[in-house]
């Protein structure tokens, strides 16, 4: 059975319905607190509570990334928090990159797509107890720090169309580490970046049939109704209270993604 046949059978009862409801929420106020996309909320909890294989999993996080991104960004420029020029920047290497993603999403196996999705998940928290957020720190933006933007802008694009996150658990500790970001504005630059990408992640996989456009739907618009929350609570949350949270959040995720692999291996 192909993907796109998995997905039209997924019968849409009451418990799909809610299922996405409550993941859209839960991605939503994430995405606004830490300034990421939710897909390593969405794409996980897809394959373990409603049996998307991961390759739909992480097409259907790409699209619900869309309107979620949107109005944390909303939320973020309110308080002058978003890097408009570096964020376009990111974004042009975004675009790209995110093509090379989905082009190779339907190349690669189950279970190597799965550990890779680990091996992400625990850089991620490694890097969350690297970074020390700063609320002062400023963006300096010269010609070599506009070229490293452009080519972060490109890992995060490969990473976005094949993994379906939107690049912002990449973006924002590596514009705090490596470009000296305050840790509001990395956030929203890092919501603002990642929109076309996931756009135009989302174009690359409606054609090869690679995403649940209901489900990501539903999961968009839940999560939109959480997202400024998120973003509200940044700014009066300890940041490294919060960096902890969601490293202990992700370990959780990580693991059961492992286990989930070593079976699929076994079989």
């Amino acid at each position: 059975m192909s993907v796109a046949e998995s997905s039209t059978a997924r019968p849409r009862d009451a418990r799909f319905i809610l299922t996405c409801v409550g993941i859209g929420l839960l991605a939503g106020l994430l995405s606004g607190l830490f300034g990421v996309g939710g897909g390593t909320v969405i794409v996980p909890l897809l394959v373990l509570i409603l049996g998307f294989d991961q390759r739909l999993a992480a097409g259907t996080s790409l699209a619900a990334i869309v309107p979620t991104a949107t109005v944390g960004v909303i939320s973020y420029a309110l308080h002058g928090s978003v890097a408009w020029i570096p964020a376009l920047l990111l974004a042009a290497g975004a675009v790209v990159g995110a093509q090379i993603g989905t082009w190779l999403l339907p190349r690669l196996s189950q279970t190597i797509l799965r550990w890779a999705f680990v091996g992400f998940l625990v850089l991620v928290i490694v890097s969350l107890f690297l970074v020390v957020p700063s609320r002062e720190a400023e963006l300096v933006l010269t010609l070599p720090s506009g070229t490293g933007l452009v080519a972060l802008g490109v890992v995060t694009g490969i990473t976005a169309g094949l993994i379906g996150v939107g690049g912002g658990i990449i973006v924002v500790p590596a514009l705090m580490m490596l470009f000296g970001t305050s840790d509001l504005v990395a956030k929203g630059t890092s919501l603002l970046m990642m929109i076309p990408t996931a756009v135009s992640g989302t174009i690359g996989n409606v054609r090869r049939r690679n995403v649940d456009l209901v489900a990501a739907a539903i999961i968009g618009v839940a999560a939109c109704t959480t997202t400024a929350l998120g973003a509200w609570l940044a700014t009066v949350l300890d940041p490294f209270t919060g960096n902890i949270l969601f490293a202990a959040f992700l370990v959780v995720i990580a693991v059961q993604m492992a286990l989930r692999a070593v079976r699929g291996r076994r079989r």
